[in-house]
């Protein structure tokens, strides 16, 4: 073997590691909020669990990327430990996929039918196909088809330049005394484990020690201790994604260190003690890509079969390891939904942030409620809980705001760009009017520490002004947090009628000053609860435009506005006269 070798072998793995990543990045990005539909309604049954985790990691190709996802879902909440045992599991069985696709590679026949089967034969067809879809597709879902083609068939050239390149070594002799080595298997479990911690990848290290197996001196004896090797290395990446996390976040993170740790202690000792009695014949066999494969398989479906009974004593180990932290679990809200684990998954990092955004809507009606009782009723109790929710909100904005830059860096879709654009809008519009709610409480407060009171006409032009603002701020958070857009429609017409309000009111309370009916400090409390009241229907239209607008796949909110001041439709003649007739001074 000589340097072109090596440097084919180092070329290989880097397309084969390449190929792996971006297809299942590409696979994640098709199946879309789907994971995160099937990780985060899971029931307590156990065989869904395994299920899900299998098909899951079937699809996206990586053990160690399911498992992140559990650790973030049960972290945020979403699943408990239990449930995140049973899909970790699953993930051991799913994560087999991959190599008995590269096994295919070693199918012999002459049969014309049976060697199209063989990657080197339709792997040139798929990665044409996908670069016409890629390439000249405008739809994102054909353009992520296109990039799973391209990167399976990197993925597999990358496994042919890496066999090509050791197909040499099967003459050298200290190659295959190099192997002698791995007959120890504490050392194959080693090398197993020390491989798959580095590059991260099981699936990847079974398949470099696929591509050995073609050299012919790859015995069972050799390949089964670092198979299991393997399993236990594939634990680093998980480890590392949970520093940071809640203590039950750091258990499902153990646990999956645990359920490979304690199956190959479970299964080596059976498996040496009986061979060590009968004396297994099949120990020298050399070893092909497919009966590695089979080995991998059987070797996690095994460990699963034993460890599957046993979820509820795994969970209460690893309970013993890591400590309740007491403090985060009182403090738990709907702000842990945004994990940063998800910042690599951007469908379930953009459906945690609807989720986040949806709380923080409907605490910014609670807010808007609040704060317009107290014009009629002031209470100390009342103005307090006033404060305290726009503090909550001003912290949804915060880490919300924060959250969506990071996912603009991430590579979405154009849908997905939209998405977050739209979200991006409506944050700032909704703690805007949590503001305004802040402000309505404290023109309250002046009017009660001053012991002022509007007059009978006054009062009531208020009091249908706040039934109309309390109408559009439930309108434009039942649109967001339903995306319904013909809701979103219905702000707009009922936002004019506000600014019509707010203006013939003004008017009266001018004649009511000059005629001596109001006082001019009145006027000035009065002219406030006006000006918050109109800006907090004016952010409401904000969030009903940038819905209608960002829904026709623009990133700008101004052309519908425009629009509506151009020409007045039909549909908004319609929905003014109904506004125009219900709320009257």
């Amino acid at each position: 073997m000589d340097i072109f070798s090596v440097l084919n072998l180092i070329g290989g793995l880097c397309l084969f590691l390449f190929g792996m990543n971006l297809m299942g990045q590409a696979l994640e990005r098709r199946a879309g909020s789907g994971l995160r539909t099937l990780l985060g309604r899971l029931t307590s049954n156990k065989w869904a669990g395994l299920l899900t985790g299998l098909g899951i990691t079937a699809i996206i190709q990586s053990s160690s990327a399911t498992t992140v996802m559990a650790v973030g879902f049960v972290n945020s909440g979403l699943m408990s430990l239990s449930q995140s045992i049973n899909v970790i599991m699953g993930a051991n069985i799913g994560t087999t996929v991959t190599a008995w696709i590269l096994s295919l590679a070693g199918i012999d026949s002459h049969n014309v039918f049976i060697q199209l089967l063989k990657p080197s034969s339709f792997t040139p067809i798929l990665a044409l196909i996908g670069v016409i879809l890629h390439m000249f597709s405008k739809d994102d879902r054909k353009k992520d088809s296109g990039t799973i083609l391209l990167s399976f068939a990197t993925l597999m050239f990358g496994m042919d330049t890496m066999s090509g390149s050791v197909a040499g070594l099967r003459d050298v002799p200290e190659f295959r005394q190099l192997f002698v080595m791995f007959t120890n298997p504490i050392l194959g479990v080693a090398a197993g484990a020390l491989l798959t911690g580095i590059i991260q990848s099981s699936s990847a290290s079974v398949g470099i020690l696929q591509a050995l197996a073609i050299t012919g001196a790859v015995s069972f004896e050799v390949a089964f201790p670092i198979i299991m090797g393997i399993a236990i290395g594939a634990a680093v990446p998980v480890l590392l994604s949970a520093m940071g996390a809640s203590a039950d976040g750091k258990r499902t993170a153990l646990s999956y260190l645990i359920i490979d740790l304690f199956g190959v202690v479970i299964v080596s000792v059976i498996f040496y003690a009986v061979n060590a009695l009968v004396h297994f014949g099949f120990m020298s066999r050399t070893m092909t890509a497919v009966s590695i494969a089979f080995v991998n398989t059987l070797f996690r479906v095994v460990i699963v079969m034993i460890l599957a009974p046993m979820t509820g004593l795994i969970e209460k180990f690893v309970s013993l390891f890591v400590k309740d932290d007491k403090e985060r679990l009182k403090g738990l809200r709907d702000m842990d939904l945004l994990e940063e684990r998800f910042l690599t998954h951007p469908a379930l990092s953009i459906e945690q942030s609807r989720q986040v955004i949806n709380s923080m809507a409907r605490c910014v009606v609670k807010n808007v409620t609040d704060a317009l009782s107290l014009v009629d009723k002031y209470t100390k109790d009342g103005f307090a809980e006033v404060q305290k929710e726009e503090e909550l909100v001003d912290r949804y904005e915060d880490k919300l705001g924060t959250y969506l830059v990071q996912i603009t860096r991430l590579e979405l879709t154009k849908q997905q760009n939209i998405m977050v654009g739209k979200y991006l809008h409506s944050i700032t519009d909704f703690e805007r009017m949590s503001d305004h709610a802040l402000n309505i409480a404290e023109c309250a407060q002046e009017m009660h520490d001053k012991k002022l009171n509007f007059s009978k006409s006054a009062t009531h032009e208020l009091s249908v002004l706040r039934s109309a603002v309390s109408e559009i701020v439930a309108l434009a958070v039942k649109a967001f947090v339903e995306d319904d857009l013909s809701v979103a429609y219905r702000i707009e017409p009922l936002e004019e009628k506000i600014d019509s309000l707010c203006d013939e009111m003004k008017l009266h309370h001018i004649n009511r000053i000059s005629d001596g009916t109001c006082t001019l400090q009145l006027g000035f409390v009065f002219n406030d609860l006006l000006t918050n009241l109109e800006r907090m229907a004016d952010h409401c239209s904000n969030i009903g435009v940038a819905m209608i607008e960002l829904a026709s796949g623009a990133l700008e909110t101004h052309d519908y506005y425009n629009k509506l001041m151009e020409e007045t439709t039909d549909q908004f003649k319609e929905s003014f006269a109904k506004y125009d007739a219900k709320f009257k001074l």
